[in-house]
């Protein structure tokens, strides 16, 4: 039964459906590539805006090279000091500089498309709206604080100290990365379904330096040690790591080297992929790709490993078990349907859960196509996640200390 607050809350919202879907437009349009950190403080002075026209306080957490963090803070009702509810995304896009207006937010028979519609600007939206709800009826026995991240795509690496400072302060943390449409229909009928995420791997992203020696290809072949030829024979034992059983999968995604075509290849190099499941997976398999790369499979070479960047796995507790109860009670009060399923995919929550904070990811609109000019989200879904969410973040407050 929802108290008067949460009900003062859920009418707000339901007031205020076209304005989520103008911030939406005007998130879609700010041009966020992760590596325009103009563009993606863009976005940020969007939300910013949002936060301060509802009341809200902001704060910026400077960076020089990518975008800023920022943050939107509500008091708890009484003035105390508890701790907050941290409502958790990231606004950087994976797409090139200039895609906003190639392809502008708009609405097709219901779904919304455009760079970033549903990773993750449609879950901003929510939880932007979830925010100025509380703060114009009253507010939450608990504070509220939002923030959102600038680097996520690329696994945040200026925003995973950020990230973690407000996650061991909070009771608890929603990310709204997008759900996701069931693939058959819900048990109730005409009920909507949403497929959010009880788990997720680790990922890390590394990089295979490959070293020669460069000749004339023609003139002197014998003198020269390819770095490519070194290369290329190490990308099958690479793949062979990859344990489906054990949730261990290894992809050489890229591969770049040599000099020109008549020259033998005095240096290469690849970006491989390792996802596991659990965190004690993570030691060995490093040390085995790096065994790989760093025995010559053609003498007179070298090879070096870094990694480049890393999400962390999120784990699956008895304390995030208890958030996902309380959302997906919440959902039954607006006609949805919740399963929560584990995906390969990795995401901030992981950063989050690390650091023993329950943590509830995919709870954004519904969407898909993510990463694809055909990305879309479907525009019906905004209104009961976003209510949805309202109730799930007044439970927490009175459940999680």
């Amino acid at each position: 039964m929802a108290t008067t607050s949460q009900l003062a809350v859920i009418r707000w919202l339901a007031d205020h459906q076209q304005g989520m879907v103008n911030l939406l437009r005007d998130l879609v349009n700010a041009d966020s590539g992760t590596y325009d950190k103009a563009g993606v403080d863009a976005a940020g002075a969007v939300l910013a805006e949002f936060w301060r026209a509802h009341g809200l306080s902001v704060e910026t957490h400077p960076h020089a090279t990518f975008g800023d963090g920022i943050s939107g803070h509500l008091p708890a009702r009484d003035g105390g000091m508890a701790r907050p509810i941290l409502l958790l995304g990231h606004r950087d896009t994976v797409f090139p500089k200039g895609e906003p207006e190639r392809r502008p937010f708009t609405i097709r028979e219901g779904r919304g498309y455009g760079p970033g519609v549903a990773d993750m600007k449609s879950g901003l939206v929510i939880e932007a709206f979830v925010m100025a709800a509380y703060a114009a009826t009253g507010g939450l026995s608990a504070p509220l604080t939002m923030l959102t991240t600038s680097d996520e795509e690329i696994a945040s690496p200026s925003s995973r100290d950020l990230i973690q400072n407000f996650a061991r302060e909070a009771r608890a943390v929603f990310n709204a990365e997008p759900a996701r449409e069931a693939d058959g229909p819900a048990k109730g009928g005409n009920t909507r379904t949403q497929v959010i995420t009880r788990g997720r791997k680790g990922g890390i992203f590394l990089k295979a330096s490959m070293t020669g020696k460069a000749a004339h290809s023609g003139a002197h072949y014998a003198r020269g040690r390819s770095a490519i030829l070194d290369l290329a024979q190490k990308v099958a034992p690479l793949h062979a790591l990859t344990d489906l059983d054990a949730g261990l999968t290894v992809n050489v995604g890229t591969i770049h080297g040599g000099q020109t075509v008549n020259t033998i290849a005095p240096s290469a190099w690849a970006e491989i992929d390792l996802r596991y499941v659990h965190p004690e997976q993570r030691a060995p398999l490093i040390e085995a790709v790096r065994r790989i790369i760093e025995t010559p499979t053609v003498d007179g070479t070298s090879g070096s490993l870094s990694i480049m960047g890393e999400f962390l796995p999120l784990t699956e507790t008895a304390a995030s078990r208890a958030l996902l109860d309380i959302y997906s009670k919440a959902a039954t009060r607006f006609g949805v349907e919740v399963t929560a399923e584990f995906t390969g995919g990795c995401a901030d929550s992981g950063l989050t859960a690390a650091v023993g904070c329950p943590t509830l990811c995919s709870i954004g609109p519904t969407g898909g196509g993510g990463h694809t000019p055909e990305e879309f989200v479907i525009i019906d879904s905004l209104l009961p996640t976003a209510q949805t969410l309202a109730v799930a973040v007044a439970e927490t407050a009175l459940q999680f200390e």
